[in-house]
């Protein structure tokens, strides 16, 4: 009788697998009284694929990583930043920025979240300030004060970040978040008219405007290497224009 077993073995290599087949010969042999067997061994080589095994995302903060988008946005520009630059800056491969940010475009509206809820941050606490005046000096100051920290590039990202751009949306997106700056700077300063902080010929909408234009010529003198000192004397001279009451 003859019983064969097949046992598959899979080789290190990932294109071949051995298959060997072990045949059990027993017999009785007249010599002795008991059975016997004899074992034939039969190796046979086939190929194969063996699926090799995924490896594991790579890991990465996705914190900082957006923190390194936003620099190079600020630096280049939406145009000019292009997906290598982002992908080597954030530390990621680009799978791993569409799955965790989507494409460019939405990754730049993140970027703007942060922008706003971070380096300039100052423009939504001045609003909170006692005073009309009090609030516009905190924006000047704020503005001439980001060109001290060395960690963020020059000038300002709202600014920036849609020049020379020729995507349409990116275009609008931006100016719409200009406005709504200006929009909620309107609306501290009409409520500083209500209260009697602002003359009654003052007109908060042409105030709030005029304030946006200066903080945009700053961030462009910043971009252009004014220096802080610079930019807090342009603050100055542009306060003496505020109405008195």
């Amino acid at each position: 009788m003859i019983i064969c077993v097949d046992f598959l073995f899979i080789y290190s290599t990932p294109l071949l697998s051995f298959r060997l087949l072990f045949c059990i010969d027993q017999y009785t042999n007249r010599r002795w009284t008991n059975a016997r067997q004899v074992i034939y061994l039969s190796i046979g080589m086939k190929s194969e694929t063996v699926t090799a095994q995924r490896g594991r995302p790579r890991a990465f903060d996705p914190d900082v990583a957006l923190e390194h988008a936003m620099h190079v946005f600020w630096a280049k520009g939406y145009e000019g930043a292009s997906l290598s630059n982002l992908t080597r800056a954030m530390r990621i491969n680009r799978p791993s920025l569409y799955a965790a940010f989507g494409n460019k475009e939405q990754l730049f509206g993140k970027v703007l979240d942060r922008y706003m809820d971070g380096p300039v941050a100052y423009f939504g606490k001045a609003l909170a300030a006692p005073k009309a005046r009090d609030v516009v000096e905190e924006i000047f100051l704020g503005t001439a004060r980001m060109t001290d920290d060395p960690r963020v590039p020059a000038g300002c990202l709202m600014v920036q970040g849609a020049l020379a751009c020729g995507d349409a949306s990116v275009r609008n997106e931006v100016a719409a978040r200009r406005a709504a700056a200006e929009v909620a700077l309107r609306r501290r300063l009409q409520r500083a008219k209500r209260e009697g902080d602002l003359p009654e010929n003052a007109d908060p909408a042409e105030l709030a405007h005029y304030v946006m234009t200066v903080v945009r010529g700053m961030a462009v003198q910043s971009a252009g290497g004014a220096s802080s000192d610079e930019l807090r004397r342009v603050a100055q001279i542009a306060l003496r224009a505020w109405p008195k009451r």
